[in-house]
């Protein structure tokens, strides 16, 4: 059987709650095998977690959409035995391209204060040893092109080059659970994306306005669903006519059709928080961006929250719209969202740019019985 070696960051701060979240974490590993039909286990000693699988190469990319996993990496384990150590590092080292012109550096860790040389002697010790064999520099910065670790266990001795980088943050499902708003554009799958990455499990509301946008948002679900381990996306499906049409109407006969798409944000602001409270959700998150559009500068998104019985979630709100497309591009969702689009059916010759708070709360006042 292969071994991977687990890195967690984040929830090593986390004191005494630690062990909780580590708990999460292994769950999650295990559901990551599962759900990919990989046999392993999954074990915790002191602050690592290994897993142990004969499909390690399969494993490793899955295992990199964890959240809350920081770095992995396949190791070799060798005897509590110097000669022994030094042997598997240089394999380790050739394996990885190791050679003149290439720079490695070591990095031992002597978990088991019984082995008789401290971490600098084992660097010391198996380095000049590879340096000798393979005729690599010695760099100690993180420029390095390789770095060898070693980790010494009371039972045997681990070895390790290659870290593959995982997502970070925190393991899904940890935090509670948000209603997500999900459109077929950019923003909003990145938007909750990032709140799984802080631990929350999301739950997606999307408000169907044609075929295209639907397809879209529902894609986009399920590469979201690649990242899900610990938690399953379940997208819910609000047709949008039957939530905008009887307020276009009333906003219609009140000449004051530059409000719709204020009034249909805050629509579906409070449909969002009538299904977080039937599914014990404690906020909404959307993927609005200060100023991207008319409907998201600080005076709309103070109106369209007035009112809303959960806290709401913004996590771009601060972002460059390149850092949006980046981040979509790095998660996979960017080339769904970029996909032909249809724009609202619902959407006015013109837009209000700067709204008002008195006349926001009139016409509040006056579509009360139409708003959901």
């Amino acid at each position: 059987m292969g071994l991977i070696l687990v890195r967690y960051g984040e929830i090593g701060l986390k004191g005494r709650n630690r062990n909780v979240f580590v708990r999460r974490l292994r769950l999650n590993i295990k559901d990551c095998l599962k759900r990919n039909h990989l046999a392993g286990e999954v074990s915790v000693h002191g602050q690592r977690l290994y897993v142990e699988t004969d499909a390690v190469e399969a494993a490793l990319p899955h295992l990199q959409r964890v959240f809350g996993i920081v770095s992995l990496s396949p190791v070799r384990s060798a005897p509590l035995d110097m000669e022994a150590i030094t042997a598997e590092a240089l394999a380790v080292a050739r394996s990885a391209g190791l050679g003149p012109g290439r720079t490695f550096r070591m990095e031992a860790r002597r978990a088991y204060k019984g082995f008789p040389l401290t971490s600098p002697q084992i660097n010391a010790q198996v380095g000049e040893a590879v340096r000798v064999a393979t005729g690599a520099g010695v760099d100690l910065s993180d420029a390095a092109d390789v770095t060898i670790g070693v980790e010494i266990r009371r039972e045997e001795a681990l070895i390790f080059a290659a870290a593959h980088p995982g997502p970070g943050g925190l393991p899904l499902n940890s935090q509670g659970r948000v209603v997500a708003l999900i459109s077929g554009g950019i923003d909003s799958p990145v938007a909750a994306w990032v709140m799984m990455k802080r631990g929350c499990g999301v739950a997606p509301l999307h408000f169907t306005q044609s075929e295209v946008e639907t397809a879209k948002a529902l894609e986009n679900c399920q590469v979201l669903d690649r990242y899900a381990y610990g938690w399953r996306i379940k997208p819910l499906v609000v047709s949008h006519h039957e939530v905008m049409a009887p307020i276009v109407e009333r906003l219609h006969d009140l000449r004051a059709e530059r409000w719709t798409c204020l009034f249909c944000k805050h629509a579906m602001l409070r449909r969002a928080a009538r299904l977080a409270e039937e599914i014990g959700a404690h906020a909404i998150v959307t993927g609005e961006n200060v100023g991207q559009v008319a409907s998201q500068t600080l005076p709309s998104l103070e109106m369209i929250s007035l009112g809303i019985a959960k806290p709401i979630l913004r996590p771009l709100i601060g972002y460059d719209k390149v850092d949006i497309m980046a981040l979509a591009r790095a998660i996979g969702t960017f080339d769904v969202s970029t996909r032909e689009s249809q724009g609202c059916p619902f959407l006015p010759p013109s837009v209000v740019t700067r709204p008002a708070m008195d006349k926001w709360l009139e016409l509040r006042e006056q579509l009360a019985d139409v708003l959901p």
